[in-house]
């Protein structure tokens, strides 16, 4: 028996809704990870992308678990002489762009480059409920029902 390696023509791609409120952000950036690569399907294959389109709503009201809100922070450097630069994710969720806080946990679980890049591309972050995607008719994946420790509630 041989191992199928399907072609980027071959791969048929299903748009996916997902709900990110109360949900667990390490929990859910894992499945979203694993579906955007395409690893649920039986046609998995490694340097092809053959994930599907993910798009997430409510990204504000994600919940992290322990002190996280307070001790985990995103470092970037503005490219000066002790440009080091940080910020903490509460006060990203309490900012301007909360979906930055999902997208950059996603990210940092696809591979890194070309195809990681492409890969993300087919990820689309929302801050509240609403979102232009509908006429693609997105099949609604309820990541709350998989597992019982998916969802924080307090």
């Amino acid at each position: 028996m041989q191992t199928l390696s399907i072609k980027p023509s071959e791969v048929k791609k299903n748009w996916v809704l997902i709900d990110a409120k109360d949900l667990v952000l390490g929990r859910l950036a894992s499945i979203v990870a694993n579906r955007l690569r395409g690893k649920h399907k039986a046609l998995y294959t490694p340097h092809v992308d053959c994930g599907d389109y993910i798009v997430i709503v409510n990204a504000e009201k994600i919940h992290l678990t322990g002190n996280k809100l307070v001790d985990k922070k995103f470092y970037w450097h503005t490219g000066y002489a002790g440009g080091i630069k940080e910020r903490a994710v509460g006060q990203i969720l309490a900012g301007k762009h909360p979906e930055r806080v999902v997208k950059k946990a996603i990210e940092r679980m696809v591979p890194r480059g070309p195809l990681g890049r492409q890969i993300m591309s087919n990820l689309k972050v929302y801050v509240g409920p609403n979102h232009p995607h509908a006429a693609q008719n997105p099949e609604v994946l309820n990541v709350a029902e998989l597992n019982r420790k998916n969802v924080r509630s307090i």
